[in-house]
């Protein structure tokens, strides 16, 4: 299973009794014992291939315990975060009503009235909250039909990635992003081909619906209900920077309060999370502080003193995102969020469809890795996405992606 950690040496310690200092301790410890056997015994030769194995599995025995130690320390800061939080009580995350100026007679060239495409003006005042609170709701972003039939798609991708990972640990990488490490959550590199990961190394699957390029269409295509708000952002050269799924079971542990990548005076990123079912506050939904996407918040946040970030925790103004089947949330990465605890007893699988564009205003390492398959990092614009979206609707080309391969390589 991904993100398991295997003890190769049957010892099994309790984490109630060993802390960081404690296994560190313990590495120093075999390796003494095993650099000792090895210089004194005049069987030398024979015993050195039996103590390097031993150091390995000394070794690997003392990372997977200090990997667990640092997870402990880590659920028990975010379970603390949650208290602060709840000092003043944080509100659902809500699509804002945004009113479009009408376009008045007259004001026109020639007289006329003022042609502006509505959707294009939504877009300008969906910017404006973007730019102010770091965050923005967008309900019915993708239709309850198609985010029915996404779910489906993306949690047939998650079987085919497990089955593969199971034969072959190594085949991971194939599949997973950054977060395949913790408990009960994991996110999927999307493949962009038609029939996903069973077109990998180009099989022949062209009797397959192709549902990733459906949602797209929907979302980014030439009239897509986000397409608007990304070429405000981003404009069309925007780099397409992830394209993935995130999933949480119930047993999933919250995260700690976080910004995506360090701070940079313009936005670097625009994420979108689109559930593909409803989503309420016993599976897990993201947790945003509202205007800490700013330099004064992040500055706070990475304060030396912890008083100062705990004021800041407790004083937020956190917004809840439970969403209802292919609603999304669009935010700047920048801004502080975690992810909640899918309840072990009430909670219900969660998936999120995830893809992000980076803006052209920023230059060099952002200091984050995006989820998506290396073979499409740095590949395509928001630009390309629309010329291939527009020959997939038109009919001119049923596997619109193709020409950008499996993103392995």
């Amino acid at each position: 299973m991904v993100g398991r950690n295997r003890n190769t040496s049957g010892f099994k310690p309790s984490l109630s009794v060993l802390s960081s200092s404690v296994i560190i301790a313990l590495i120093l410890l075999l390796t003494d014992e095993v650099n000792t056997a090895f210089a004194f015994t005049p069987m030398a030769v024979p015993l050195a291939s039996s103590s390097t194995t031993s150091l390995s599995s000394a070794n690997s025995m003392a990372r997977d315990l200090l990997h667990q130690d640092q997870q402990a320390a880590m659920e028990s800061r975010a379970l603390f975060e949650q208290t602060l939080l709840q000092k003043k009580k944080s509100k659902e995350l809500k699509a804002p009503k945004l009113h479009i100026k009408q376009a008045i007679p007259g004001t026109g060239f020639g007289g006329g009235a003022s042609k502006v495409n509505p959707k294009v003006q939504l877009a300008m005042e969906q910017a404006k909250v973007i730019h102010r609170d770091g965050v923005l709701r967008i309900d019915q972003a993708l239709t309850p039909e198609l985010a029915d039939e996404l779910r489906e798609y993306v949690l047939q991708q998650q079987f085919f990635a497990a089955t593969k990972t199971e034969e072959n640990l190594e085949t991971s990488k194939a599949f997973y992003g950054v977060e395949n490490q913790r408990k009960s959550r994991c996110d999927l590199q999307l493949s962009l081909l038609r029939g996903g990961y069973a077109a990998d190394g180009n099989a022949n699957i062209s009797g397959q619906k192709h549902i990733l390029a459906d949602a797209l269409q929907e979302l980014l295509g030439e009239d897509g209900t986000l397409r608007f708000i990304y070429e405000e952002l981003i404009t069309l050269k925007g780099e397409f920077y992830e394209i993935a799924a995130i999933i949480t079971d119930p047993g999933s542990t919250r995260q700690k309060i976080h910004p995506d990548l360090p701070f940079k005076d313009h936005s670097p990123l625009y994420v979108i999370f689109l559930a593909l079912q409803d989503v309420d506050e016993s599976m897990g939904p993201t947790s945003f502080l509202l205007r800490t996407h700013t330099a004064e918040g992040n500055d706070t946040f990475k304060d030396q003193s912890q008083e100062v970030r705990d004021e800041q925790l407790s004083t937020a103004d956190c917004r809840i995102s439970t969403l209802k089947k292919g609603d999304a949330v669009l935010f700047d990465a920048r801004i502080l969020h975690c992810g909640n605890a899918n309840d072990l007893e009430n909670g219900s699988n969660r998936a999120l469809f995830n893809f992000s564009f980076r803006n052209p205003k920023i230059s060099g390492d952002l200091g984050y890795k995006g989820s998506i398959r290396p073979g499409y990092a740095q590949a395509m614009s928001l630009g390309d996405i629309s010329d291939a979206l527009g020959a997939y609707g038109d009919g001119r080309d049923k596997d619109p992606f193709a020409k950008y391969g499996d993103g392995l390589r």
